[in-house]
């Protein structure tokens, strides 16, 4: 109602709070928000809805947890909470408790799928986005017990064939369990499949758990029965698991009673359990014949409700023309074949940079993703997701995600554009307004000149939350400028002249303004390195700055301002090979890392392929990174256990590595490994492509050995670029539009 504004909240808010013996909030505020610029928008209000919901969850986690070591929990419980372990966190003065050493999952799924279910490090199988899990374990008639997420090892691997599965395998005392767990299609829906091999010398139990946790703790179970078939749990009295056989022995405890796996020895049985706490917990039993494998199934409906899509819908279909690699290290090999599964499964329609914590939309993940996806041949999908971006445009041109975060109209813009390039194509009609409109935001939202340090920039805002408080972050200015320059490329080629022009001098007097104002930090600093604001000092932050140089290329391969800054990073913001952030995330960041080494790419400096191999070092067993790495457990700390972001910088990194442009040129085999080039020995030569490049789509052949041939084709936009070799450790080689082939010798 319009007369509540004119209430006194204010003052109502600090008599209760300070006549309870309470701080005033109002006055903590105000004392916060002084570390940062002043800014229109404090914190964008969907983190802040996204961190309540975190943490009410880590509240109760703080309240079940610790008093009930005795339960069965998910690995991270079993590890950050284990005194003798290096993920051991104290808890002390925490009020939330939360997944801060291992948050590593892995995604199952089918591609435009929206259900993910994902599998934790010892097989534990979430099914539904933030529900219950599915565990299984072994239990001999001896009493030897194993529990995977108990054990300090275990072998877990990502199988991609006609689908893509984690199976997880794990022993001890002579029991052994492997776990499988796919989507598969039925002809409803889909379904989670979960594929249980147990041996167990001298006969025992399997057992197939229902916890009521999961990778962020705990996740509510009231009610569970075993139906009168004895082959179905229902869930809060729906159907919810299925078995491929009748359960032998059933058991069921609440909150109360403790875990079931306090009750496994429990002669009766009991077919349900409800819970006023949330904390059911059963199991279903199903004997072990001594000697003989048991081999079973377990299948969750997903009630997907997928959406009906133009594109194929098998694996197999939609990777069947996409931009294929074949390099000699096995490692990057299966990293870049599991980097394109992982974006081609979160691009259902939206694109997610992640299957959990990070499974909704910002545009500035989406660029990045989207540019992999064009990368990796995968333009239908790329062009499907670039259709959700018009929808989320606001009537004053800004492109919505956030509020608060000044860098997305450049990044939509830039990934219009860069869509235009590598497919030849028009720009759609459709999108023609929104382009126009998001650059002219760009230019009404910028700063006047004169404003001190900030002058001509665009104001303080939230930005990539991890460079610090709000402030005039470059990384939202280079993004600004490099989405009127987009803008301006589109308007020329769909000849709106006017608006071109127009678009060319605002960038170009943008432009002017930054470097301006760099120019003043490197006075400031003594060096020529780039802060993450004009009002910063260099620390770990200024990983901002260097999208001037990738994706954006604003600035030539080797500026200093992009040299030093590369150089100041790795002396003072590394850790295990990789850049530590220490703002927010605190842990080691793979897809920044990347940015680095394609900085380092682009200047012809070998420390490129040593980054890489750092970066390859830090994935999971199924090519996974979390946002964030723990220095010491080396499992996430931050963000989703599976960061899509991650995974399409891989892409980009590789792609980069064998063809990229550079201006008006093409350039070839940049970033690969001198080994690869030089051994003779090898039998099969390196291949990559069909790559989409801005000149047409390029395929590159390498015979390695003691002079290698680098040979390649090209289905050329209009007639071939001018093309050069350069490869690391070999003299340079420019080749004109009559050659495709050319042989290396060592500088």
């Amino acid at each position: 109602m319009p007369w509540m504004k004119w209430l006194p909240w204010r003052f109502f808010v600090r008599k209760f709070a300070t006549a309870h013996g309470f701080l005033d909030p109002l006055a903590v505020m105000a004392r916060l928000q002084r570390f940062a610029e002043p800014s229109e928008v404090a914190e964008p209000i969907e983190l802040l809805r996204a961190g309540v919901i975190f943490h009410a969850r880590a509240l109760m986690n703080s309240k079940v947890i610790q008093h009930n070591l005795d339960w069965v929990w998910p690995y991270w419980i079993e590890r950050q909470f284990d005194p003798h372990d290096k993920a051991f966190i104290p808890r002390a003065f925490s009020i939330t408790h939360c997944n801060l050493s291992h948050r590593n999952w892995t995604a199952v799924g089918l591609p435009d799928c929206e259900e993910m279910p994902i599998v934790d490090p010892r097989g534990m199988l979430m099914p539904h986005y933030d529900g219950w899990s599915i565990d299984a374990w072994v239990v001999s008639d001896s009493g030897a017990t194993l529990l995977p997420s108990k054990v300090p090892d275990c072998q877990q691997q990502l199988q991609m064939n006609d689908n893509i599965a984690v199976q997880t395998s794990s022993a001890a005392h002579g029991l052994r369990l492997q776990n499988t767990a796919s989507v598969e299609r039925d002809s409803k829906d889909a379904h989670c499949l979960m594929q249980l091999r147990a041996e167990c010398e001298g006969g025992g139990w399997l057992v197939v758990a229902l916890r009521p946790c999961n990778a962020e703790g705990v996740s509510f179970v009231h009610k569970v029965r075993l139906d009168d078939s004895r082959r179905h749990w229902l869930i809060e009295d729906k159907l919810a698991v299925d078995f491929d056989r009748v359960v032998d022995r059933h058991l069921a405890s609440d909150y109360r009673g403790g875990d079931i796996f306090l009750h496994l020895d429990d002669k009766g049985g009991h077919i349900h359990a409800e819970c006023d706490v949330g904390m059911a917990s059963a199991a279903s039993l199903f004997r072990i014949k001594s000697g003989t494998p048991l081999e079973m199934e377990v299948r969750i409906p997903l009630f997907s409700g997928r959406h009906k899509s133009k594109l194929p819908p098998t694996w197999a279909e939609n990777l069947e023309r996409h931009c294929a690699l074949s390099v000699p290290d096995p490692q990057f090999q299966f990293l870049y074949d599991a980097a394109v599964r992982t974006l081609v499964l979160h691009s259902p329609k939206d694109v997610y940079p992640g299957p959990y914590t990070y499974k909704r939309f910002w545009f500035r993940d989406a660029a990045f993703m989207i540019q992999s996806l064009l990368y990796a041949g995968l333009t239908e999908r790329a062009e499907r997701a670039l259709d959700q971006f018009a929808p989320r445009q606001k009537r004053d041109g800004f492109f919505h995600s956030q509020d608060g975060e000044w860098d997305s109209n450049g990044e939509a813009l830039w990934i219009y554009d860069l869509y235009c390039q590598l497919t030849g194509r028009p720009l759609k009609s459709v999108w023609q307004d929104p382009v126009i409109r998001g650059a002219r935001w760009i230019d009404a939202k910028r700063q006047p000149k004169g404003r001190g340090r900030c002058g001509g920039l665009l104001p303080a805002g939230f930005s990539a939350e991890h460079l610090g408080p709000n402030d005039c972050y470059y990384w939202d200015d280079f993004w600004g400028v490099a989405g009127q320059r987009a803008a301006a490329r589109i308007c020329s080629r769909e000849g709106l002249d006017n608006d071109c022009a127009t678009l060319q001098t605002q960038a170009e007097d943008f432009q002017q303004s930054i470097d301006a104002s760099l120019a003043q930090c490197a006075e400031r600093l003594g060096r020529a390195a780039m802060p993450a604001s004009p009002n910063r000092r260099l620390d770990a932050g200024a990983i901002g700055s260097i999208a001037a140089g990738y994706p954006l290329q604003l600035y030539a391969e080797n500026d200093p301002r992009l040299v030093d800054l590369c150089d100041f990073l790795i002396e003072n913001c590394f850790v295990h090979g990789g850049f530590f952030q220490d703002m927010i995330h605190s842990g080691i960041n793979a897809y920044p890392t990347l940015h680095i080494a394609q900085v380092l790419l682009r200047a012809g400096d070998p420390r490129c392929v040593e980054l890489m191999r750092n970066v390859a070092g830090l994935a999971s067993p199924t090519g996974q990174w979390p946002e964030a790495i723990h220095p010491h457990s080396l499992g996430g700390c931050m963000g989703d256990g599976q960061h899509a972001w991650a995974a399409a910088e891989w892409v980009a990194m590789q792609r980069n590595c064998f063809v990229r442009e550079e201006g008006d040129t093409l350039v070839l085999a940049g970033g690969l490994p001198t080994e690869w080039l030089a051994d003779s020995a090898a039998q099969t030569p390196i291949r990559f492509g069909p790559a989409p490049t801005r000149f047409g789509a390029v395929t590159l052949e390498i015979r390695p050995g003691d002079r290698p041939q680098v040979s390649w084709s090209g289905d050329w936009h209009r007639q071939a670029p001018p093309i050069e070799v350069r490869a690391l450790g070999y003299a340079p080689v420019s080749a004109g539009p009559d050659r495709n082939r050319v042989e290396l010798s060592t500088q």
